[in-house]
């Protein structure tokens, strides 16, 4: 017998046709990519939606062509966002920071058919286009106004405003179904080319609902949203989902991302906002350098690398925020894990609750995990056994983009590539990348627990811990630090925060002062370049030397 209920597509024109029709007046706001000041609201964002998927039909795209999206966080960027859905198509969010081999191979990969950039932004094409290396691109579409159009060598640019101003906003979505693709997003391609994660509508709908949940990030429409983490960093988090479809306020903050900048726009009355590590490093600092508070900001998502101790307990001591520890990946939507506190963790004193904070959390619904060893055997949840952390569920890629192999095994469970324990209660801590973990002796040593208790030191702003030869052991840690404004804090008393948390074996054997560590274009420490970099300074372990 089948089901007497309604057959109702999940599609992610569905959140902004929503937030228009229950949510029209509240504010979605922000810097644009020019440096002024855009006001809209979610009725408006859906109107102008309307009249850029009329748009692009009009230019003769079609329907499941992908359409590159090179942008800040704006509230233009916001329309772009569910126009292209609505036109069918599927927006490719594309990352400036990624060298120009990247772009040039994950625009022609895609292939990527017109391309929506601002107008800050032409440069990073310019040479490509202009070489003939990107051939599938028709169009160029400069995401402005025409007094700050550009002078580009972009072929056949065209102005934003000007093209969308004749635009349709009555214009009919065009109809796609749920399981048809939306949205495009590739990895950091740390190594080999990046893959593609073609996200269907289905999984981007759903994603957003298990998302909301109050044990996850728990959004409402009285909360006042400003999403750090760009929109083309493994798919916006879901922010440019969640958001609309509780029919929050949105504040975005453009591209000024100095500790200055953020602190100007969490000030205008955010409480939620989320952003990678990197961000709250150079934004506490500064805070506490000049003695400000945060007086709206309730809540901070942290992910995409392991937040250290520090933070959090500065966020929350300091200035009254609730940090929630997140993992995920492009590849899970990209929700996998969320910190928030279950009864038995909220029953403990408060170093007993940030210990928990310094795990990723637990798996919301929609999300199955597990962990294994070499040889596939699940091992037990008791917080010791490290394993690798292998995950399944609506969110999660089953096959990555034009690829003919399955990501995933027979069962469906895709191995992250993370090591990980899992404590009784179902919290998980990622204790290293697979490629990364140090084995000294045969015994894993987490590189990510030796940088977060490194940058518990005060004159410490960043640290990266990786395993060099060694004779006897195989491999031994050392600890790569920043120092903060240019200190150089004693080595004795770097490793002193490190002992207060390790067992004497897996104490760095050395630690190595740089003027910076190299990232990758998420934000990421690349162990790959730190090793070329001290290869570049002929660095050997301490007894070598």
């Amino acid at each position: 017998m089948l089901g007497e209920m309604q057959d109702f597509p999940l599609r992610v024109t569905a959140i902004i046709d929503h937030a228009a029709k229950y949510h029209a007046d509240r504010a979605v706001r922000g810097r644009t990519a020019e440096g002024g000041w855009a006001e809209s609201n979610w009725g408006e964002v859906a109107r102008r939606a309307r009249m850029l998927a009329s748009k692009l039909v009009q230019l003769g795209l079609e329907k499941g062509d992908c359409i590159g999206v090179m942008a800040w966080n704006t509230v233009r960027h916001m329309e772009v966002w569910y126009g292209v859905a609505g036109a069918g198509m599927v927006n490719h969010t594309l990352n400036p920071r990624l060298f120009q081999e990247q772009l040039e191979y994950i625009i022609g990969h895609a292939p990527d058919k017109a391309i929506m950039i601002d107008a800050d932004l032409v440069k990073v094409l310019e040479g490509l286009a202009a070489a003939g290396k990107l051939p599938s691109v028709q169009h160029y579409i400069v995401l402005t106004d025409r007094e700050h159009m550009p002078e580009t060598t972009l072929p056949n640019a065209i102005c934003y405003e000007e093209w969308v101003a004749d635009g349709d906003p009555e214009f009919d979505w065009v109809e796609v179904a749920e399981t048809d693709p939306s949205g495009l997003c590739y990895t950091s391609g740390t190594t080999g080319n990046p893959k593609g994660v073609m996200y269907s509508n289905r999984s981007n709908v759903l994603h957003a609902l298990f998302s909301l949940a109050p044990d996850c990030v728990g959004l409402h429409s009285r909360e006042v949203v400003t999403p750090i983490v760009p929109l083309f960093h493994a798919n916006g988090w879901g922010i440019a989902y969640t958001a609309p479809m509780v029919g929050a306020e949105m504040i975005m903050p453009g591209r000024d991302m100095t500790p200055a900048g953020i602190y100007e726009v969490l000030s205008k009355g955010v409480t939620f906002t989320a952003a990678v590590p990197t961000i709250w490093l150079g934004l506490l600092p500064y805070m506490k350098q000049n003695d400000l508070k945060l007086e709206t900001l309730e809540r901070v998502v942290i992910g995409g690398s392991s937040c250290p101790r520090a933070v959090i307990e500065a966020f929350q001591n300091e200035y009254g925020v609730q940090v929630i520890h997140a993992w995920g990946m492009t590849e899970m939507s990209p929700l996998g894990t969320v910190c928030t506190l279950k009864p038995e963790v909220m029953a403990r004193d408060e170093k007993g609750r940030v210990d928990a904070q310094c795990t990723v959390g637990h798996p919301p619904f929609g999300v199955d995990l597990k962990i294994t060893d070499d040889d596939g055997n699940e091992l037990p949840w008791d917080a010791e056994a490290q394993g690798r952390l292998l995950v399944r569920g609506p969110g999660v890629v089953k096959r990555y983009h034009n690829f003919d192999d399955l990501a995933v095994d027979g069962d469906d469970w895709f191995d992250t590539g993370d090591v990980a324990t899992v404590d009784p209660h179902a919290y998980v801590r990622i204790t290293d990348r697979s490629k990364d973990v140090i084995k000294s002796g045969g015994e894993w040593i987490s590189s990510i627990e030796l940088e977060n208790a490194a940058v518990a030191h005060p004159q410490v702003a960043e640290a990266a811990a990786i395993g060099v030869p060694h004779a006897k052991w195989g491999e031994r840690p050392i600890i790569c630090v920043v120092g903060l404004d240019g200190a150089k804090p004693p080595k004795e008393e770097v490793l002193a925060e490190v002992e207060k948390h390790f067992a004497k074996w897996q104490i760095p054997d050395d630690v190595v002062y740089l003027d910076s560590l190299p990232h990758t274009a998420t934000g990421k420490i690349s162990k790959l370049e730190l090793r070329k970099i001290l290869n570049g300074m002929n660095y050997k372990h301490p007894e070598a030397a």
